[in-house]
This record gives structure tokens, sequence and C-alpha cells, in this order.
């Protein structure tokens, strides 16, 4: 079975946000940079993307204009196979990406990159619906504390565990990177 990874919204756009924390920065980027060279290795295409939106100008963080969006500092310069740029959660709206991906004939996609509960978990659940097999590895996806609307602090381990039971044995299966590699090897 063919896999690609789906390598989104790891770009320096989201160091400017005021919710950005370096807490877990440092293992999020081994995760990812250990998951980009195990792609490498075997030969696994990575899909880039990344999101922008917004006012057209050099002030706003997910504009082209800013020169942010680009891949995030501290991350080992690696060959995506595509790049696309999205405007919405989902990678999969408006982008082109759907098309593509059956073109190459993917059916396995492997999901990392910021942020856990937003884009990731949504993209997550839009190509489970569409038919792709998920691996989601939540170890390679980032997030941040939050506050919900009754005032109380969410950590951002408390929204990736949330964010795992929800996807868990029906959008997605929960891998750590060595094992979504192995199962790509594996065609399981």
């Amino acid at each position: 079975m063919s896999t690609a990874l789906l390598f989104i919204d790891v770009q320096q756009s989201f160091r400017t946000r005021p919710f950005w924390s370096d807490a877990d920065a440092p293992a999020f980027l081994e995760r990812c940079n250990a998951l980009l060279a195990g792609c490498a290795e075997r030969g696994i295409p990575v899909v880039r993307i990344f999101h922008t939106d917004g006012p057209r100008e050099p002030s706003n963080a997910f504009a082209p204009e800013s020169g942010l969006i680009r891949p995030i500092d501290g991350l080992a310069p690696y060959d995506a196979a595509v790049t696309f740029e999205k405007h919405r959660h989902s990678a999969l709206v408006g982008t082109g990406l759907a098309v593509w991906l059956h073109q190459q004939g993917i059916r396995r996609l492997m999901v990392a990159g910021i942020r856990t509960e937003q884009c990731c978990e949504t993209t997550t659940r839009h190509a489970s619906d569409e038919g792709w097999q998920v691996d989601y590895i939540t170890e390679a996806t980032l997030t941040f504390d939050m506050t919900t609307p009754a005032g109380e602090r969410l950590s951002a381990a408390q929204i990736r565990e949330r964010t795992e039971t929800v996807l868990a044995g029906r959008f997605a299966t929960l891998v750590t990177v060595e094992q979504a590699l192995e199962r790509a090897a594996a065609g399981t």
C-alpha cells in the first residue's frame, strides 16, 4: 500500500503567535526530524502543506509577503514531493491535494504537524471520511495550552490526549514515528 506523509503547517509563522511556547518544541522538532529522515530513507513522499490566510501584507505572519511561510527553524532540510498552500483547517479543502494523492496511488496517510487538535485533527477526520487509512503521529504534532469557554486551562498534554481519544479507532491509528515508518514499509 502506498503511503505519504502529510506534513502540515510546520512553518515559521507560528513562532509569532501569542500562544507560542518553546516548552514542547524541542521534542516535537526531534520527532519531526526523525520522521523526515525515515521517510527519505524509505522513499516515502513528503507532502509539505503551508497555511496561508489573511491580508497579503508583510505584517501578517500567514501571508507569503511576511517571509514566514517557510519551514520552521530547527527543522532539518528535507525534500518535499509536492507543496500545497491551504486556507482552511483541512489540507484537503481547496488545495488539489486529494487529486495528487489519487494520481500517486496513495492509500495511507501519515499525519504530523501543527496544531494537534486543529489542522492535523481536521485533516485526519476528513481524510478518513474520504477513504484513506490514516496513521496519526501525535508525538510529531505540536499544540499549546488553551483556555476553555468556561475559563479553565487545558494543557497541551490534555489537548493531545483528547485528540487521541476522539481519533483512535474511528478516524486513525495512533502510532509513534517508528511505528508509522514500519507500517509504511510493511504496507500494513
